[in-house]
């Protein structure tokens, strides 16, 4: 399940974000939006709305459908939409690109993580969750990558900020084509696996979750999830670590710009950001597994992350600025990876779990909704200090959160 489905995740992460470096390409100027620099962060609001308004919905149709035909339709339709961004050429064009990119994402992440919940027993699912989300962080580094070598290619009548949007969604649309025979359905219909390996799988699931229960869509359950203050703590919880989290991502190419390097070298100085981002997100992930703890690597995470924005934001010189962006992106990522797996672990029965999963990313990404107008041109000067003062203050309220949410759900299982 793992790598196939991790594989599904770091092509939609790519594809929503590498807007940040097809605008260091000058994609803004070329559309006439370069007298407009604000219009950049509407087109990421206009994402998060799409994507907001979708979520739950999505996911309510994969409970009553089927992920192995859900998820990979979900696939085709952003690879297109994703490749089609090359040819917008003006402002309006713009914003629809975005929002319906957003709109046809929106269902991939929560319907992956409910997949997996369906899968594994309680006990296992951060693991695979936080090496899910590692895929985005891969998808930063391999972004970089792609975006200096396609940045070079200027011809066929696109500049070489579009290439970048027509190769990476072509490849999108053609790995969901081929997902629809290897992605998989409910276990109770799990065809890759023989008769003895389906029977030791339900066996396992019925002893330690609702997985292997034969569950219909049901309304109630839906009521459920919008009522219970722990889906709402959860989402919460998202919302304040997603403003960092797409804030950093999607402005990280233009802050190690400001640093005074070139375009093309900012572009590759991304990857080893992300590429320690991941390696710290594995880390994190076993001391969680080893330690049986979330809450308290949460606040650790968070802690490391504003030690590096106080980094970015004390120091005056480049290779200070850029540790600094290293330490705060690998906290950051590293959080992520752990509390997005809280509600597949201790939210059941299944449709309430599926729902529950869309409102943990309904309610954070109205987080990352605040974090991409916060970081805009008229506080970029002096290297976004108020954003990135904001940031700090949303990953406080994250650390808060988590420890809160940690103690009262120990409480509650004495």
């Amino acid at each position: 399940l793992l790598p196939g489905l991790t594989l599904l995740y770091l092509l939609s992460f790519l594809d929503r974000s590498n807007i940040g470096n097809a605008k260091l390409l000058g994609l803004m100027k070329d559309i006439g939006l370069a007298k407009n620099p604000a219009a950049y962060n509407t087109s990421l609001a206009l994402y998060f709305l799409g994507y907001v308004l979708f979520e739950i919905p999505a996911n309510m149709v994969l409970k009553k459908f089927n992920p192995k035909v859900w998820l990979p339709t979900l696939t085709v339709a952003w690879g297109i939409t994703a490749t089609l961004q090359c040819l917008i050429k003006n402002e309006p064009g713009f914003y629809a690109a975005r929002f319906f990119l957003g709109v046809s994402e929106a269902g991939l992440f929560p319907g992956i993580i409910f997949v997996f919940s369906l899968y594994y027993k309680r006990n296992e699912r951060h693991w695979r969750v936080g090496v899910f989300f590692g895929g985005a962080a891969l998808a930063g580094a391999l972004g970089g990558i792609l975006a200096w070598g396609i940045g070079h290619i200027n011809g066929g009548g696109l500049p070489s900020w579009a290439w970048i949007f027509a190769i990476e969604g072509i490849f999108t649309v053609v790995v969901g084509v081929t997902a629809y025979w290897w992605v998989p359905g409910y276990p109770k219909d799990a065809t890759f696996l023989n008769e003895r390996e389906h029977a030791i799988l339900i066996d396992r699931l019925r002893k330690g979750s609702d997985s292997a229960d034969n569950e219909p869509f049901n309304w109630a359950g839906v009521w459920d999830a919008f009522k219970d203050p722990w889906v709402i703590g959860y989402g919460m919880l998202f919302h304040f670590f997603a403003f960092t989290l797409y804030s950093l991502s999607l402005f990280l190419p233009t802050i190690i710009a400001q640093l005074g390097y070139a375009s093309w070298r900012a572009q590759l100085m991304t990857v080893p950001i992300y590429a320690a981002a991941f390696v710290c997100i594995m880390i994190s992930a076993w001391v969680s597994h080893r330690v049986r703890q979330r809450g308290s690597i949460i606040v650790a995470a968070g802690a490391v992350a504003i030690v590096g924005y106080i980094v970015l934001l004390t120091t005056h010189t480049a290779g200070a600025r850029y540790a600094g962006a290293f330490i705060a992106v690998s906290g950051i990522y590293s959080a992520n990876g752990l509390l997005l797996s809280w509600p597949s672990e201790n939210v059941s029965p299944q449709t309430k779990r599926a729902v529950s999963s869309g409102m943990q990313i309904f309610i954070g990404d109205v987080g990352a909704i605040v974090g991409v107008l916060v970081f805009r041109p008229s506080l970029a000067h002096d290297f976004y200090r108020i954003p990135q003062g904001i940031s700090i203050l949303y990953t406080g309220l994250g650390m808060i959160l988590a420890a809160v949410l940690s103690i009262t759900m120990a409480r509650a299982n004495r």
